[in-house]
């Protein structure tokens, strides 16, 4: 980790290491090669290079090339020796991102400096997309301050109002992401805004559904509670003040939003209330996808190709 650091001088040091400790764990494996999207701004050229130079990523830049040589040549970032598949324009360079990986020339896919429905677009077309019988879904690993581990949170991004049924893939995308970063004990809280089951609430009738399918094999590689309030899901006094006793109350590290609005409202509180950062990947296609915004800091963006490297390693097994 403190090699890690030092290779990283304009990146400011925070209290918390633990997206140190999954970039360490990345540099382990062999970098995957990566389809980066339209990079033609300095945040998302500039990310994918120091991720190269880490070693976590060996990337292909598929977008006009002209604009990445001007973007590189402006911002003083050094391109020299990556390839360059060439595109017309930002929804050329997302389909043909997905072609190499559709080729088998990639093993991930990450995002440029285009909008994240031009590249889901490409991902989940019906003529050449990478979609698999896995409902695709969105999860931040989040890096918390004072909060001793990695904290997944899923779905901020993709899903808007998923189904109970697309609610099993989601829960599922994120278990396996947890056991490929390394968690060596996956509890899932089904979160809601309490911690008892309610008819006139779906979200508790939902998450008492997703438990007895945990119960029954169809949800398989954690720990499911639920429905639990997010107080009683993360802090284990709380859990004991409402006399909730289960493995997961407490100290659950993987937390199920009922849908979009929650998951991005919860994220977003973390980050700009508690100095959280979000290291942001989308499941269930062919290849794991870095999908970061314009606003993530340089270690979310390291953290996000550590992830998956790790995904993809996990897929290759």
């Amino acid at each position: 980790m403190d090699d890690v650091a030092a290779h990283l001088p304009h990146v400011r040091p925070r209290a918390h290491d633990k997206y140190l400790r999954l970039i360490d764990a990345a540099q382990k494996l062999p970098p995957v090669v990566t389809a980066v999207a339209h990079p033609c701004d300095e945040v998302s050229l500039g990310g994918a290079v120091e991720a190269h130079r880490l070693h976590l990523i060996e990337p292909i830049l598929v977008g006009p090339a002209p604009r990445i040589h001007g973007v590189a040549e402006r911002h003083g970032i050094d391109i020299g020796g990556l390839p360059i598949i060439a595109a017309d324009h930002s929804h050329d360079a997302a389909a043909r991102a997905v072609a190499l990986v559709r080729e088998r020339k990639a093993g991930a896919l990450m995002k440029g400096s285009l909008h994240t429905d031009e590249l889901m677009g490409a991902v989940v077309a019906r003529d050449g997309g990478i979609r698999t019988e896995r409902r695709i879904s969105h999860c931040f690993v989040m890096d918390v301050p004072g909060h001793l581990d990695p904290l997944i949170i899923t779905d901020a991004a993709v899903n808007i109002a998923p189904t109970l049924e697309e609610k099993v893939d989601i829960v599922q995308n994120a278990i396996d992401l947890a056991h490929a970063v390394g968690f060596p004990e996956v509890r899932v809280a089904i979160l809601s805004a309490m911690e008892t089951v309610n008819p006139k609430v779906l979200s508790t009738i939902e998450a008492a559904a997703l438990c007895k399918m945990a119960d029954r094999g169809q949800i398989t590689g954690a720990l499911l509670d639920g429905p639990l309030a997010l107080d009683n899901a993360i802090c284990p006094e709380a859990a004991q003040i409402k006399n909730i006793v289960s493995p997961v109350a407490g100290r659950a590290n993987l937390l199920v939003v009922p849908n979009i609005e929650a998951g991005n409202m919860l994220a977003k509180s973390l980050s700009f209330l508690a100095g959280a950062d979000t290291a942001g990947i989308v499941l269930g296609a062919r290849v794991p996808i870095i999908l970061t915004s314009r606003a993530d800091s340089l270690m979310a963006r390291l953290a996000s190709c550590a992830i998956a490297s790790m995904v993809a390693a996990s897929l290759r097994r």
